[in-house]
């Protein structure tokens, strides 16, 4: 695809965001040559389009679900596994904004398949709640609950991770980001929102 064409789709994605209320980050992958779109903490994606959902991980967990026949796939990014509020930053909304998601895109239920993500404890040593081992479980229950097979999973440990999916086709990359503090900025800002908002900033340490 050339830098025209990218340029042409992006806005063309940006432009049906907008419309939809959504503040999206779309960007030209030049490794594998695609529109790529960033998946924020409490945010989902579905799409039936040939490019590249991704995210960064730290405790919160994602979600790939696909259907290949209908070559329909989507990606969430979720900070907790439960709490008050229908908002993408818990599992259960987050799981069931997925679902719909991709329902509405065409896919299948019967047909979903799952690859699983994050949960990690990315600071060394730390004595808080384990948020990431908190999620992970979550999900665990809600697939099998929901008759969902989950294919393949990369969760816990001590390494951050970046995730791409290739919602079309089904495959995910994920590579460890080891000590990367800065590449999950974006969960820590969103985590210290929710605990100021929740009016106990500092009481958990969620990352």
């Amino acid at each position: 695809m050339s830098t025209y064409e990218d340029r042409a789709r992006i806005a063309r994605l940006q432009a049906r965001a907008a419309a939809e209320g959504e503040a999206r980050t779309f960007f030209s992958d030049h490794t594998f040559g695609k529109v790529t779109v960033k998946v924020l903490p409490g945010e989902f994606y579905v799409t039936d389009e040939e490019m590249i959902v991704s995210t960064v991980l730290g405790s919160c967990v994602s979600v790939c679900l696909v259907d290949t026949g209908r070559r329909v796939g989507g990606m969430n990014h979720f900070l907790l596994p439960e709490g008050g509020g229908a908002t993408g930053r818990y599992g259960l909304h987050a799981m069931e904004l997925l679902i719909n998601g991709l329902m509405k895109a065409g896919a299948r239920r019967h047909r979903l398949e799952a690859k699983v993500f994050g949960g990690a404890n990315v600071i060394r040593g730390a004595t808080a709640i384990r948020i990431g081992q908190r999620n992970v479980a979550f999900v665990d229950r809600f697939l099998e609950r929901e008759g969902i097979p989950v294919a393949a999973r990369d969760v816990l440990g001590e390494s951050a991770r970046k995730v791409l999916l290739f919602p079309d086709t089904g495959r995910v990359l994920a590579r460890s980001l080891g000590d990367a503090r800065p590449e999950i900025e974006d969960e820590i800002r969103y985590g210290h929102r929710i605990a100021r908002a929740a009016g106990r900033a500092g009481a958990v340490e969620l990352f």
